[in-house]
Order: C-alpha cells, then sequence, then structure tokens
C-alpha cells in the first residue's frame, strides 16, 4: 500500500509501544528493520516475534544517550541492513514533575534521550542518506513539544527541541533529497512510557489518562498503531513534498 518494500529501516526505542508498533507496520509493509533499544531482551523478543511474521529484524541494544553505544550499536545494525533509507527517531523518556521540583538527575536524563539521542543517531544515519541523495528520517516530538504543559516541563522542553531540530535539519539537508518531519502524539496509551507516567501522576493526585481522554474530540486515548499508521505515510512516496513539518497525532487533543 504504501510502496515500502524492499526499503530498510531503524527503529530507535522499539522493544515496546509505540516503536514496536511502527517496527511492526514496517516490517508488514516489507521492510527489513533493525532495532535500537536499551532494554536487549525486549528487543529481541519483539524482534523474534517478528520474524516468526516473516520479517527480517536485526537488533542491537544500547543507550541512545551515548554516543559510543549509538556508535557501535547503529554502525552493527546497518552494516547488517546495509543502505538504511528511513530511520525513526522514537526512543523517549518522560519525567512528571514541576519544574522547580524537577532534579538534576532527571533533567539531565531527559534531555540526554529525547535530544542528545536523536542527534548521536542522525548523526550515524544520515551521511549515507546524502550520498545516495534520498532518505526519510522521522522524529518523535509530542503535543506537548507544542504547548507547555504544568508537571512536564523537562518533556515538554525537550520536544519543542524536537520540533526545532527537526525544521532546522530538514532545512540543511533537503537539497540532498533527504526528507526530515516530526510526529507529534498526543494521549497514547499501551506504552511502557504512558504507564510510568501513570504511576506518577498517580502519586501526585493528577488525573488519569482514562479521565483526559474524555476531553478529547474523539473521544478516546490513541494507541501506539495510530503512530505507526503516521510514520508509514511520511516514510513513503505519499510524502515525498513534504518536510520540516511536525503533525500531530492527537484525536483532535491538539490542533495547529
Amino acid at each position: 500500500m504504501y510502496g515500502l518494500e524492499g526499503r530498510k529501516a531503524i527503529v530507535t526505542g522499539a522493544a515496546h509501544g509505540i516503536g514496536r508498533a511502527i517496527a511492526a507496520r514496517l516490517v508488514a509493509e516489507g521492510c527489513a528493520v533493525g532495532i535500537f533499544d536499551r532494554d536487549e531482551a525486549a528487543a529481541e523478543a519483539a524482534a523474534q516475534t517478528l520474524r516468526q511474521a516473516g520479517g527480517t529484524v536485526f537488533v542491537a541494544s544500547g543507550d541512545v544517550s551515548a554516543k559510543a553505544n549509538v556508535a557501535a550499536g547503529i554502525g552493527s545494525l546497518m552494516e547488517r541492513l546495509g543502505e538504511v533509507d528511513i530511520l525513526v527517531n522514537n526512543a523517549g523518556i518522560c519525567r512528571v514533575g514541576k519544574l522547580l521540583e524537577t532534579n538534576d538527575t532527571d533533567w539531565n536524563a531527559t534531555f540526554g534521550v529525547n535530544v542528545d539521542g536523536l542527534f548521536h543517531v542522525t548523526r550515524e544515519v544520515a551521511p549515507q542518506m546524502i550520498a545516495r541523495r534520498r532518505g526519510a528520517i522521522i522524529n518523535m516530538a509530542s503535543w506537548m513539544g507544542k504547548s507547555g504543559v504544568a508537571a512536564y516541563g523537562a518533556y515538554c522542553a525537550s520536544k519543542f527541541a524536537v520540533v526545532a531540530l527537526t525544521q532546522s535539519f530538514a532545512a540543511e539537508v533537503g537539497e540532498f533529497g533527504v526528507r526530515v518531519n516530526a510526529i507529534a502524539p498526543g494521549l497514547i496509551v499501551d506504552t511502557q512510557m504512558r504507564d510510568e507516567s501513570e504511576v506518577e501522576r498517580k502519586a501526585q493526585g493528577l488525573p488519569s489518562a482514562q479521565d483526559r481522554a474524555q476531553s478529547i474530540p474523539l473521544r478516546r486515548p490513541g494507541l501506539p498503531e495510530d503512530i505507526a499508521k503516521a510514520v508509514l505515510f511520511l516514510a513513503s512516496q505519499q510524502a515525498d513534498y513534504i518536510t520540516g513539518e511536525t503533525i500531530s497525532v492527537t484525536g483532535g487533543l491538539w490542533n495547529d
């Protein structure tokens, strides 16, 4: 349907949730996929499931915030995959807490994964896309990267940075035929990040995901598959004149 058969893709943070759904949809479309995730056991389990469905899937473990991990892991995936057509910078973390109560560890970890990680991985993969004059990079932002939200200051700031990096990089590599876009998910359930966030929200007496979903125009939270569908579109030739955009996938929670 999307014309992606035979393409090679790398998805970070694909052991769970949104990343796993993205990897599964790419495999279903005929892509060979490399998974890079710090949870090696879960990544291998996800890969094995996809291989049983007939997919070609490779795994490398490491922390995207660690430059050396990225160089080794992404390098290993590119050796096995060959030339990469699609990069999905999905790895991310979220820490709930008011800005004045956020400690240095949580602040630095949030930026380390969400911003530095995107930078490290893109720097490894993009040069061979530029050399071949084609490629699609999709970054995972958030609707909170478009609007500041109380108790999510560090996360919001990191995702605003993702939007800015997407726009800047798109402007730099467009002349080489490489497209760079981002997706801004809204309230997405059935993910490890959401589960961890809900525990923190409950401890702080904040409304649950299901309660918040009632204010969404479509009256439901999103699912990982909702984001995976948007990734397929942006990775395909159907989006070949779209770059530098951050597309909201929020069920109407956020419109811009």
